[in-house]
């Protein structure tokens, strides 16, 4: 079992950054990870994946302002949001998932992302 904490959320105003960071324990080795949102009264999306040979994969919406990195060593998960919108406004959560169907296997308590 793998436990993730996020952290780094915040409020910031449109056109900002924040970068999010997600501490893993447990065996990560061969381990696809993914960055999840629910914004209010909608349903949770991804965001972005990586894989264990580091390919990346984004939404649509996130393609390009969006980036996800791991630092391997100490098991930690990045997603760095550049050019922030409203509409980023959600609970992010950090996942461990299937890397065949990524479905989620692990899922962090969320931290807030607030865009005004």
């Amino acid at each position: 079992h793998v436990q993730l904490v996020e952290s780094g959320g915040g409020s910031v105003r449109a056109g900002g950054s924040l970068r999010l960071s997600c501490a893993a324990s447990g065996d990560t080795s061969s381990t696809c990870f993914g960055w999840f949102r629910q914004a209010p009264g909608k349903e949770r999306e991804g965001v972005a994946g990586i894989e264990s040979d580091g390919s990346t994969s984004y939404a649509d919406s996130v393609k390009g302002r969006f980036t996800i990195s791991q630092d391997s060593a100490k098991n930690i998960l990045y997603l760095q949001m550049d050019s922030l919108k409203p509409e980023d406004t959600a609970e992010y959560y950090c996942a461990t998932v299937s890397c065949r169907s990524a479905a989620i296997t692990n899922l962090g308590q969320g931290t807030q992302v607030t865009v005004s």
